[in-house]
């Protein structure tokens, strides 16, 4: 497995897109678009190596947020498309440009803070109704503000709210589009508080006093799917490849993989392809 750091991304596209079509259809790798979590989850360190093992065809991931990640699918920079934003999916295979959207595997987004939970969120079952309160408190709050899933998400959250905390500058509202890694380690840094995906913050280890304060939410639920970009949209697309990886994802042998992914002895990732 490679990983592609998402600095360089841009890069290994332009040279990925002076590559003939043809020498590309037959090399044993594909390109596979996901989001920053994924990665810093550990999760696709756990899972590419055996599927590399078991197939042969080496994944070289280009690890950005969700909507860098559909942006790269739609012009054919990727031969795999595994997000976690369903409605963006959907809207991309119903333009033509994937082939069908497979459920993956879901966890949940949490909203961290400082332990002391100076906006008294703590344990709060509503995430809408938390978001006032951050927002009226008018402590820190860190955004992703990379069009990433998370951070739809958030603004997901803010619109239940009945809030738009980009609004005429508020002070306490800091964007700071990067991955999450990057803004879990600016909010531990600002002492603020975020929205994070589970997986990411089991893995996180810069927490500086930063603690869960809010889950459970159904509004958190996070859910992540995988689709095969279109070779009738893009002739160069591995698409053999690519459905083989599509596949063993979505096996009882991929799901059970997936499944045995532990941080600290916490499952990262709940399988759903078998309807689990």
């Amino acid at each position: 497995m490679k990983l592609i750091p998402k600095f360089l991304y841009g890069s290994f596209v332009a040279v990925a897109l002076l590559v003939a079509p043809s020498a590309r259809a037959d090399s044993p790798f594909i390109i596979l678009a996901s989001t920053s979590s994924t990665q810093n989850s550990g999760l696709l360190d756990h899972i590419l190596p055996i599927f590399e093992k078991i197939s042969g065809i080496h994944v070289r991931v280009l690890a950005v947020g969700t909507g860098q990640a559909l942006r790269l699918a739609r012009n054919g920079d990727a031969d795999v498309l595994f997000v976690h934003h369903k409605p963006s999916e959907e809207k991309f295979v119903a333009d033509g440009f994937g082939v069908q959207r497979h459920e993956v595997m879901y966890n949940e987004f949490l909203i961290i803070g400082p332990a002391e939970d100076p906006a008294g969120i703590a344990d709060m079952k509503n995430a809408g109704i938390a978001m006032t309160r951050i927002a009226n408190a008018r402590v820190p709050f860190v955004s992703r503000g990379d069009d990433s899933g998370t951070h739809k998400r958030e603004l997901f959250l803010w619109h239940l709210a009945g809030l738009d905390a980009t609004e005429n500058d508020p002070g306490w509202y800091h964007e700071a589009g990067s991955g999450m890694g990057a803004t879990l380690n600016t909010a531990a840094a600002m002492t603020a508080y975020t929205l994070v995906d589970s997986g990411t913050w089991l893995n996180f280890n810069n927490r500086q006093g930063l603690a869960a304060l809010l889950r459970g939410d159904p509004v958190l639920f996070n859910n992540y799917g995988v689709i095969l970009v279109d070779k009738k949209r893009h002739p160069h697309v591995k698409s053999e490849h690519g459905q083989r990886f599509i596949d063993w994802l979505i096996s009882p042998i991929g799901q059970n993989v997936i499944g045995a992914f532990m941080i600290n002895g916490e499952r990262a990732f709940t399988p759903s392809a078998l309807g689990g």
